[in-house]
């Protein structure tokens, strides 16, 4: 399917904006909201939390994409429902009343907690974690679900891992600052498994997603299928910065360090993810598998961790984050 009009939320983040340009490179009319706006994407500013004249510019829209959420291990299990479940809510009733025809809406890996073992496949059970982000997401597949049985709004769910690349702040930028400040330490000696896709590959995927049939009413994981360690994921950046590998500890230890550094660094209103729920995320085993996707979108990765890093570390250069 060529042309017509994609409205997308977050769509000044990261993945937002590769979308979009993917989009209009193709022909395709884009705007969207976030709490910032971006006049050249045309996405507006607004919080999607609470209902609003945001909610009109849904209408004429082919396709939505839901990529806004509320990515944090320090928020509050309030403050992430209001965004990550709220908010959801809200899309997809704008997008009902528009009758839009599918909307593409992001979840995560991380349904499956950090508890999963063996290769997950979209048959495992989610599990609620504790954690505000991860349950969050559970209860806003189940709002996209249940309105999709209903008969009311036509959703597909992706499941991403953790999506690296050019311009990604969560698994890119922040890494590199934290790396450089010492401020890193890998739990589980640094053997925890890490599930990632590059951002072009999750692009391909929305893509395909958002057009097929075969996709309606269907969750979908959205990982490379090639997870490795994270003392290998990080060390692609220790190696760009030029300083040694990642420091690893077990566990416990981590978890206390995290929580000493986080604590610090949050109590002289410094923004940082370090934390116990982050710690857990980085200690998990276990892969989280795409094969479904291929098998019922014809959907495979093309980019390696070699070729994405490769590409990652030209932007992050360029950007000036390596330093001299």
């Amino acid at each position: 399917m060529t042309g017509g009009k994609v409205f997308i939320t977050g769509g000044s983040g990261f993945i937002g904006r590769a979308l979009a340009r993917r989009y209009r490179k193709e022909g395709w009319d884009t705007c969207g909201v976030d709490l910032s706006g971006d006049r050249e994407l045309d996405v507006d500013a607004a919080d999607i939390s609470e209902i609003g004249p945001w909610q009109e510019m849904v209408a004429g829209a082919d396709t939505v994409i839901h990529t806004a959420a509320l990515v944090s291990n320090t928020a509050t299990l309030g403050e992430a429902w209001a965004v990550n479940v709220r908010g959801t809510r809200n899309l997809l009733e704008a997008a009902a009343s528009a009758k839009v025809r599918r909307c593409v809406v992001f979840s995560s890996g991380a349904v499956y907690s950090s508890h999963r073992d063996g290769v997950v496949d979209e048959n495992r059970p989610v599990r609620p974690s504790g954690d505000a982000y991860g349950d969050t997401k559970i209860a806003a597949e189940q709002v996209c679900l249940q309105m999709h049985a209903e008969g009311r709004i036509d959703v597909t769910i992706l499941r991403p891992g953790s999506v690296y690349g050019p311009e990604s702040r969560p698994w890119t930028v922040i890494p590199v600052q934290m790396l450089r400040a010492g401020q890193v330490v890998l739990p589980a000696m640094g053997k925890g498994i890490f599930v990632k896709i590059y951002v072009d590959d999750l692009v391909d995927l929305v893509r395909l997603a958002a057009d097929s049939e075969a996709a309606s009413g269907q969750v979908f994981n959205a990982t490379d299928n090639a997870a490795v360690t994270t003392r290998e994921f990080f060390g692609h950046y220790c190696r760009m910065l030029g300083i040694g590998p990642p420091r690893i500890a077990p566990t416990p230890v981590a978890v206390a360090l995290a929580t000493v550094i986080g604590t610090g660094m949050r109590a002289v209103g410094k923004p940082s993810e370090a934390t116990a729920a982050t710690m857990r995320m980085l200690a998990g085993t276990g892969t989280i598998s795409s094969d479904k996707a291929a098998r019922v979108l014809g959907w495979s990765p093309k980019v390696d961790i070699d070729e994405g890093m490769a590409r990652t570390e030209v932007w992050l250069r360029e950007q000036g984050h390596l330093g001299v």
